[in-house]
């Protein structure tokens, strides 16, 4: 999940790794739903309810899943001593106590991150990192946010992602503010939060002030294809969805599909549904739905473009067999010319990047909308942070946490991570004088595009199992399936919405 997702998710990024998935959002060796073997020998009673709702046999709250990962544990009272305050350890890290360390290893791989660990012990020679890297976040860290020792830092994405609704609604995560008004790794003027991309410190808050999260990819969402495609088919790409049928009918007719997906995991359909219904309908009909507010699926909005996807399906525009793909299958048949258009994140040039010919011409597009009565203009395209990176709050060594993360943000550890993963970071620079890959220069090139037309739907990160169970499973992949019409899984996901906003046990979040 990132992220997401996700993750990543999600961002939310990840290949397969003997027989396990994940992605910007993705799931692990799971099932459809994207619950994990917990590594028990048994199966407890609190799993076999989680694995009758996800086949919809017994009814429990929207959330309630993740409730137990932050539940209060007897407390991490060892915290470190503080260190002393210079120039160059603007937190205060206690250069003698060791930091610890766990990263997501999905589609961006683990390397950025143990080359940002190099230079915080290189300036803190004498202090050590504890790193590992897991797919398994929730199952690894769950039981140590319980005992209340978690690590210092983690990057928070994939499958098992942990929700960060209820974490940050449970107390359970330190307020980044001190690292955002430090000074920046580069330049002591400026403050470490002046460097980062439009939208990033808004999106680690979620009631007022405290940041909980730093993003630190950038992600672009989208519609990803190859330009040689559709030259091939004498093709632009199109803008309205006429115009999108009309390009799907002209592959057909070649033995191409018009689009596939990841049918297992149908939460990265609204990776290019989402910023249509906001291109369509403007984004406050985007922010209705983030909300939880009534009847906001039911938008004349979401119906126009729910029946523009289901008449793919009706058509025949679906490469045969998407429901029964993961993303890696979806996305090997797409870079194989078996289907023109994907919705992805950015990592899915890094992801793919084995399977993707040389002459693919890698592109991303915004949505393509309905026609010249949308709200918006073509070019609105979702785009916002990726690798949510967090400090628990009873992390030993909190200030060491931030830290890295103040490394992590600096030009030189940026420009590594995007010269390594193809992704974009959130820190606001880190291109120049790197040579850009095609589907990362398509991105710059989409943004500009976009210009103030950038939309960021919130549900993955305030609702993950509502985004991902609900939504993505059991309405969008029932909806592209054909077992449900556009109308039901609106009034299906319209009723989980609904459900969401009455739980009392999760906490509700809204626009300000």
């Amino acid at each position: 999940m990132g992220s997401h997702f996700a993750k990543h998710g999600s961002e939310n990024n990840d290949p397969v790794k003997n027989g396990t998935e994940t992605s910007g959002f993705e799931t692990s060796n799971f099932d459809v739903i994207g619950y994990g073997n917990n590594g028990s020998a048994g199966v407890g009673r609190r799993e076999l309810i989680r694995r009758a709702a996800a086949l919809g046999l017994v009814s429990v709250p929207a959330m309630g899943f993740l409730s137990a990962c932050a539940s209060s544990g007897a407390g991490n009272e060892d915290k470190v001593k503080a260190g002393k305050k210079t120039a160059k350890n603007p937190l205060a890290v206690n250069e003698a106590a060791q930091m610890e360390f766990v990263v997501f290893d999905g589609g961006f791989g683990k390397e950025y991150a143990e080359d940002a660990v190099k230079i915080y012990e290189k300036n803190l020679p004498e202090t050590k990192v504890r790193f590992s890297a897991t797919q398994k976040i929730q199952s690894t860290l769950q039981p140590r946010f319980n005992q209340g020792t978690p690590p210092d830092l983690i990057d928070n994405s994939g499958a098992e992602q942990m929700d960060m609704g209820v974490l940050v609604g449970k107390n359970q995560l330190a307020d980044l503010t001190p690292l955002l008004d430090a000074p920046s790794y580069d330049d002591p003027h400026k403050k470490v939060r002046d460097t980062l991309r439009p939208g990033i410190v808004e999106m680690g808050q979620f009631d007022g002030d405290p940041v909980w999260i730093m993003y630190y990819a950038y992600t672009v969402y989208g519609v990803w294809y190859s330009r040689k495609a559709l030259d091939s088919l004498d093709a632009t790409y199109p803008q309205t969805w006429d115009e999108m049928l009309a390009v799907c009918g002209k592959a057909k007719r070649k033995g191409i599909a018009g689009w596939t997906y990841a049918g297992k995991y149908p939460y990265y359909l609204p990776f290019a549904l989402y910023p249509m219904i906001g291109k369509v309908g403007g984004r406050e009909v985007l922010d209705a739905i983030d909300n939880l507010e009534p009847n906001a699926w039911k938008h004349p909005a979401v119906k126009a473009c729910f029946d523009a996807y289901y008449e793919l399906y009706r058509k025949g525009y679906v490469l045969k067999g998407t429901p029964g793909l993961d993303h890696i299958q979806s996305q090997t048949a797409w870079a194989k010319g078996k289907a023109l258009f994907i919705p992805n994140g950015s990592w899915v040039e890094n992801e793919s990047a084995n399977v993707i010919p040389a002459d693919f011409d890698l592109a991303v597009s915004a949505p393509t909308g309905i026609d010249a009565s949308d709200k918006l203009p073509f070019g609105a395209i979702w785009a916002s942070g990726g690798e949510p990176f967090v400090v628990p709050a009873k992390a030993r060594n909190a200030p060491g946490g931030m830290e890295q993360l103040r490394v992590m943000l600096s030009e030189g550890s940026s420009k590594n991570f995007t010269s390594k993963v193809k992704s974009l970071t959130a820190y606001n620079g880190g291109t120049d004088g790197i040579p850009l890959t095609p589907g990362l220069t398509s991105g710059v090139a989409a943004l500009e595009k976009a210009g103030d037309n950038v939309l960021n739907p919130r549900l993955q990160d305030w609702y993950v199992q509502l985004q991902k169970e609900r939504i993505g499973v059991s309405g969008l992949g029932e909806m592209m399936a054909g077992r449900l019409t556009p109308a039901e899984a609106i009034k299906k996901i319209q009723g989980y919405a609904d459900a969401a906003a009455k739980d009392t046990s999760i906490k509700h979040y809204r626009h300000q």
